[in-house]
């Protein structure tokens, strides 16, 4: 699939030491290697577009753009919705409509629709790194992000240091995937995990002119049988997305641990039509867990309209995407056994490691069946027998060390 070229203008940002590059209509950074170009946007820190294999024929970009990015701008329900697209970090991750000991944070937090700032780019050997920073007001804090390329390999490592900010919080990644219109033509595979879980609330209200396809509150063990909401409906495969159009759903996994599940948890969308998978890596003592954000021309008010593609693969530790009120609550989730919350200490920084890449395809490959680990290698195995050998520093998740 050959890509065409992104128009970028370059600007001098007041009190930063590096020119913004515009990427449909946002500001950004840009950290570069010559397999992969990464832009991140001064507002709001949403990483996208980001191209993998930019020196081969076929350059991958996988990430969603907003639709509305590129139209003069509006008032938006919510901040995170000005830049909406790629990956991002939530901090605290959610919907926080509900003020907690006096906080009221946007959605997602502050650090998703504030301006980050530069804090300097180097390159160490092999490896290239864009520091940002971002300060906190609703509850004090720091959040640095680190986002590193390794010469060679088509993976982009993020670490997002936090300091201060103390207490339980609900945070985790964003990761939202570009999707096709057609029906079922990307294929999604997961490490372990123990169960799934449809959001428990109405997550598309009608009301809001907006639907939903899942039965609230299911708990199951396959993606490949998820209830309907109808009574006598088929089940959903949610192996196979997009699922039923005009729908957006929500849904979480919550992982197995790294010593029952062999190595990090992991999920992988395939995509076979265009020759390659996407996958994130993660500790799943740090992220336990996974919402889907399943949205298929389901939402119809501003500024979805009816025309909005996505795939939310969001790795965090929270309870689905309710907010720091029902994350910091006992919740269907806790009650399980599973932690909606990480502990902040004012004392000492918590990091919190992630990967993200993409690899190239033979065809036949169909879905990733497993993933095998060895030392600076992953092996993605597919349904149909093929095995594709990527470079991917996967102990980084542990060290925080490239």
């Amino acid at each position: 699939m050959n890509l065409p070229l992104i128009a970028a203008t370059a600007t001098a940002a007041a009190g930063d030491e590096t020119p913004l590059r515009s990427f449909h209509a946002q500001p950004s950074f840009v950290v570069s290697t010559k397999e992969v170009e990464v832009a991140v946007t001064k507002l709001g820190g949403n990483m996208a577009p980001v191209t993998f294999f930019r020196d081969s024929a076929q350059p991958v970009r996988p990430y969603h753009i907003s639709p509305w990015q590129d139209e003069k701008p509006s008032k938006m329900p919510a901040p995170v919705l000005v830049t909406l697209r790629g990956d991002f970090f939530c901090l605290p991750f959610g919907g926080n409509g509900e003020e907690v000991a006096g906080e009221k944070h946007p959605p997602h937090g502050e650090i998703v629709g504030d301006a980050w700032h530069f804090v300097g780019t180097k390159k160490t050997g092999e490896v290239t790194t864009l520091t940002l920073g971002i300060e906190t007001n609703v509850r004090k804090g720091r959040v640095t992000k680190e986002l590193s390329l390794v010469d060679g390999q088509n993976v982009v490592y993020s670490r997002n240091t936090i300091e201060g900010f103390a207490g339980r919080v609900p945070l985790g990644h964003h990761a939202t995937l570009a999707m096709p219109e057609n029906e079922g033509a990307v294929r999604i595979a997961t490490s372990a995990f123990r169960f799934g879980m449809t959001a428990p609330s109405l997550f598309s209200d009608p009301k809001q002119r907006e639907y939903q396809a899942l039965l609230p509150g299911a708990k199951w063990r396959d993606l490949a049988r998820v209830p309907a909401a109808w009574k006598d409906a088929p089940d959903a495969d949610l192996t196979r997305l997009p699922g039923r159009y005009g729908y957006a759903d929500l849904v979480q996994i919550a992982n197995e641990s790294w010593e029952k599940a062999n190595g990090p948890a992991w999920i992988a969308a395939t995509y076979p039509d265009a020759g390659y998978v996407w996958f994130s890596l993660k500790d799943p003592a740090v992220l336990n867990s996974t919402v889907f954000w399943m949205e298929y021309h389901g939402r119809h008010g501003h500024p979805w309209n009816g025309r909005n593609n996505c795939l939310g693969l969001e790795d965090v530790t929270a309870f689905f995407a309710d907010g720091l009120a029902a994350s910091t609550k006992e919740n269907s989730l806790t009650k399980e056994g599973v932690d909606t919350t990480v502990a902040l200490s004012a004392d000492k920084p918590t990091a919190v490691n992630y990967i993200q890449g993409v690899v190239k395809i033979p065809a036949g490959f169909e879905n990733v069946k497993t993933l095998e680990f060895a030392p600076g290698q992953v092996t993605f195995i597919s349904t149909t027998g093929n095995r594709v050998i990527a470079p991917v520093r996967h102990e980084f998740l542990k060290t925080g060390k490239l």
